[in-house]
């Protein structure tokens, strides 16, 4: 048997098939690519599903790779026990209508006793019960004993979908000898002995609704072997975290926190953990994902805070992380090109999330073993739903990781309790944001709806001649209303867009032979009615022939800051990274909000870059297009959407010149030049992983360097300069400031050090302690702590407790002599406790420390206590 490393035999197998012919295709990225079916890639035919039902050509008939693949179903018992893991890599090859039996089969034995030297008399298949032509190439081509081919029925050796591909299939055993297990062992079976190394899967039948297995004409192969479980037969190890590139991430957190692995079995299983979670968290943000509280963030958030826990049990008090990531893509940064471009994108990404977490754990620790303190004095083993969603609320803990952490003690979590609290809080933050007041916000409402048709035209026109359909006042339908009423018309077409995809409503006007009707908004139904809310203004309105009009200058104004954030998100993706992606958006005619992923605060450079992008793609006027299509054909074309399962089969993409293609059902401009302009004015975090960009654009622009200009002019004639010379003025004044600031300061360090023979003459003792309190006004904290260090050095063994009033703030400074350290007595330690008297805390070294205060009467009361402690 020949010794290969892992990256070795992942080389050796795609270059043995490349031999016969085969395209060597890069791994697919971990996050699935129009399949709403996964959550990430787990298998290594996942990623061409659509090659085998037929739905896409793919681009060679034999195809081969190693792909990356993520499986969480067993993350629980990663670490516990040495067989488990969430990443892994699958080695296969695939034949799309080409060969099938009679060429796999020879090519499977002739790599893994040829190329692998794997001998033959250890290898073992089995073969679907049925299949008498996979079990007669094993027998009379390859020459295996008819004892070491075993038939298994459906649940072993077939492979099926519901409806659709599904054949028989054929495994590989690798026979580890008497020494992992018994004489009576065989593959398939319960036991160490036999280790199944290749599935040889032969999709020859079509199955239908019915569940009839009809022949396909050209039947495929597809093949699956685990690299890691095969480099433990080559390398001869017990499980994988013994071979060779595994084992080296171990020994570097071995390194770290400076413990060897296999000496204590609590430990064993935190360095399992955090060496499995490093390779998924690194490949999983290789790939564009980000931590974040759903979906595949939210699987990337629990490996990196799962890590960073168990880096805690094995003494690591520091963020870690990013350190053994560095390994990973060293590495495996060959093969996997992508994780070395990508080395600060990751190592940014793990050290922010691992910090955040670390922040936190701490306290949420304290919280949760106090929660298991009251479990264990009631009586009772398990943790409420309500206490579990605080310490995810409040400390960041994943349910998931509370779950662990309690298992490990014994206790239990309600799940369900924490699903309510979490439902209970998405309605919260789904009722705050629902400011509207119209009268049909409840499902019983849409009910006055029911039966009605509403076309929408307002992409082509902006007033249109409609008929009003229904008048709803007071929430019940009425035939007419008179000026001053406040109603709701539906109308059987309308040019007035409703508020939606982040758009505001449209305002305008509705006006008959004998009334006028303003439209205050615009919003839709459930089951997509447009509705106006609007106010009569003039005369009575009534079911009849009008003319609605939108406000064209409103709208125009809109368009604009609709458009720009497709340039937005764009530019933003060119410049951060191709992880951002679009959380959220407000479109309104004065501004725009955009909201992305990202896991850091945009640097100022950043954002100058991004909005120089922006505004060269206005300068270029670019045609703004948009065509109707299926969902199908805007993914080919490279479109991006938001939320894919939200669209119909027929889309509208909106597309920028070359530059940008987006699934939009908004309103634009029909040229980027019509933007005018585009200006960022702020960039902020508002949740974890979510940033957010305030703009404006056009009229608003012009509007915004006016202001900037009178604002220029009013600071100006505040310093008694010109705008060419208010930064040297502001220079010059803060310059003036500053060495006022200073003879101020030295000035009361003369005035405090005048002091200092007279504390030291008002010296206190209790129990064999010298110590020195006073109160001092205006004095700042660096100077305290200077002149304890003076009463230090000149009494010697002493305690010095000072406070300093500096206007409404209070600050105090504790100072202990080195022998009284020894005696433990502590300033950390004494200060805390004085700064609680006057409602304030604080803390430091054990020689020296500081500490604020709220309550100015109590300074004295503070002071005293230091006596007490004493």
């Amino acid at each position: 048997m020949k010794f290969l490393g892992l990256h070795e035999i992942r080389s050796e197998y795609l270059k043995f098939f490349e031999s016969k012919k085969h395209l060597i295709l890069p791994s697919f990225s971990l996050i699935p690519k129009d399949d709403d079916s996964l959550l990430l890639i787990g298998a290594g035919m996942a990623p061409m599903k659509k090659y085998f039902t037929g739905e896409a050509t793919p681009p060679s008939k034999r195809v081969t790779t190693c792909q990356k693949c993520i499986r969480t179903g067993d993350i629980d018992n990663v670490g516990i026990t040495d067989r488990h893991a969430t990443f892994f890599e699958m080695l296969g090859n695939f034949s799309f209508g080409d060969y099938f039996k009679h060429e796999i089969i020879p090519w499977a034995w002739e790599f893994l006793t040829v190329n692998l030297e794997i001998p033959k008399e250890d290898l073992w298949v089995t073969v679907y019960y049925d299949d008498d032509e996979a079990y007669n190439i094993w027998k009379d081509v390859i020459g295996i004993d008819e004892e070491k081919i075993i038939r298994l029925g459906k649940e072993d050796n077939f492979w099926e979908l519901e409806v659709g591909p599904s054949g028989p299939c054929s495994e590989i055993y690798v026979d580890r000898g008497l020494k992992h297990g018994s004489e009576d062992e065989r593959p398939g079976g319960e036991g160490d002995r036999f280790i199944e190394i290749w599935n040889l899967v032969f999709t020859q039948f079509d199955k239908d609704k019915n569940g009839k297995y009809n022949p396909l004409a050209h039947p495929n192969i597809d093949t699956g072997m685990g690299l890691e479980r095969i480099a433990t037969v080559l390398q001869d190890t017990d499980n994988i975290f013994e071979i060779d590139a595994i084992k080296e991430i171990i020994e570097k957190i071995s390194e770290i926190c400076g413990l060897e692995y296999g000496k204590d079995k609590e430990a064993d299983v935190s360095f399992r953990v955090i060496t499995d979670h490093i390779r998924a968290m690194t490949f999983m943000i290789s790939d564009t994902i980000v931590p974040s509280n759903e979906g595949r963030g939210y699987v990337l958030r629990r490996f990196i805070r799962r890590a960073a826990r168990h880096g805690r049990k094995l003494g690591i008090k520091r963020a870690f992380l990013s350190e053994v990531a560095d390994l990973v893509i060293d590495s495996w940064g060959e093969e996997y090109t992508e994780l070395k471009d990508k080395k600060d994108f990751i190592k940014d990404t793990i050290v922010r999330e691992e910090e955040k977490f670390l922040e936190t754990i701490e306290q949420g620790l304290v919280r949760l073993n106090e929660k298991v303190e009251e479990l264990n004095k009631k009586g009772l083993d398990t943790l409420s739903g309500e206490d579990a969603f605080k310490l995810y609320d409040t400390y960041g803990f994943p349910v998931d990781l509370t779950v662990e952490i309690l298992k490990e003690k014994g206790y239990k979590v309600d799940i369900d309790g924490f699903n309510h609290e979490m439902d209970v809080q998405k309605e919260r933050a789904r009722s705050a944001r629902d400011d509207s007041n119209i009268g049909w916000s409840s499902q019983k409402d849409e009910s006055i709806f029911e039966g009605l048709d509403s076309e929408f035209v307002g992409y082509e026109v902006d007033e249109i001649n409609a008929n009003i359909i229904k008048i709803i006042k007071d929430n019940e339908e009425v035939n007419s209303a008179k000026k001053g009423d406040n109603v709701i018309l539906v109308l059987d077409k309308t040019p007035f867009y409703a508020e939606s995809g982040g758009q505001i409503g449209d305002t305008g006007l509705i006006k008959g032979n004998d009334f006028e009707v303003k439209v205050i908004d615009t919003k839709k139904t459930k089951s997509s009615i447009h509705i106006h809310i609007c106010e009569v203004i003039d005369g009575e309105v009534e079911k009849t022939e009008a003319l609605a009009q939108i406000d064209v200058k409103r709208r125009n104004n809109i368009r604009r800051n609709h458009s720009v954030t497709h340039l937005l998100h764009k530019s933003l993706k060119l410049v951060l990274g191709d992880h951002v992606n679009q959380a959220g958006s407000l479109v309104m005619d004065n501004r725009m909000r955009f909201d992305f992923t990202h896991f850091k605060q945009v640097s100022r450079e950043e954002l100058k870059e991004v909005e120089k992008i922006v505004n060269e793609k206005i300068f270029e006027a670019l045609p703004v297009k948009t065509t109707i299509t299926s969902l199908d054909n805007a993914k080919k074309g490279g479109a991006i959407g938001l939320f894919e399962s939200k669209y119909s089969d027929e889309v509208r993409v909106v597309t920028m010149g070359d530059f940008s293609s987006e699934l939009c059902g908004g309103t634009h401009v029909s040229n980027t030049s019509e933007i005018s302009m585009f200006k960022i004015l702020s960039e902020s975090g508002i949740s974890s992983g979510v940033r957010r960009i305030e703009a404006i654009t056009g009229p608003e622009v012009y509007n915004y360097l006016n202001s900037l200009e009178e604002v220029q002019d009013d600071i100006a004639n505040n310093l008694k300069t010109n705008r060419e010379e208010i930064l040297q003025k502001i220079k010059g004044t803060i310059k003036d400031l500053k060495d006022a600031n200073k003879e101020i300061t030295r000035l009361e360090h003369s005035m405090a050090k005048d002091q200092l023979s007279e504390i030291i003459e008002d010296i206190k003792e209790v129990n064999g302690v010298k110590y020195v309190i006073e109160k001092f006004e205006n004095v700042d904290v660096n100077t305290l702590r200077d002149l304890a260090d003076e009463v230090r050095d000149k009494v010697g063994s002493v305690v010095v407790l000072f406070a300093t009033v500096n206007g409404n703030k209070l600050n105090f400074v504790c100072a202990v002599s080195k022998d009284l350290v020894d005696r433990k007595i502590f300033a950390g330690k004494l200060i805390k406790e004085i700064a609680k008297v006057a409602g304030g805390g604080g803390g430091g070294r054990n020689d020296m420390a500081t500490a604020g205060g709220k309550d100015l009467d109590k300074v004295n009361d503070a002071l005293n206590k230091l006596k007490e402690l004493l």
